[in-house]
């Protein structure tokens, strides 16, 4: 199991704000479940990282932060 969190430069669609925005686990089958940090909070899963990342990279203004999420700023 890794850890990672999403960290967004800019927030295109003014919903997230930027900064870390969610943290998540991509599990040894691949399947990642992710947890939103902001105002509005959700849980959600994925089949692998590219699909979550296809769905909030923003076209690479989101970037996936791999490791210890304890070490969150």
């Amino acid at each position: 199991m890794k850890t990672f969190r999403l960290y967004r430069a800019e927030d295109e669609s003014g919903v997230s704000g930027t900064g870390y925005v969610a943290e998540g686990v991509e599990f040894n089958n691949g399947k990642c479940a992710l947890s939103w940090l902001t105002k509005h909070t959700s849980v959600a899963g994925y089949d692998n990282i590219a699909v979550l990342e296809a769905i909030h990279g923003h076209g690479g203004k989101t970037l996936t932060v791999w490791g210890e999420i304890s070490t969150c700023p």
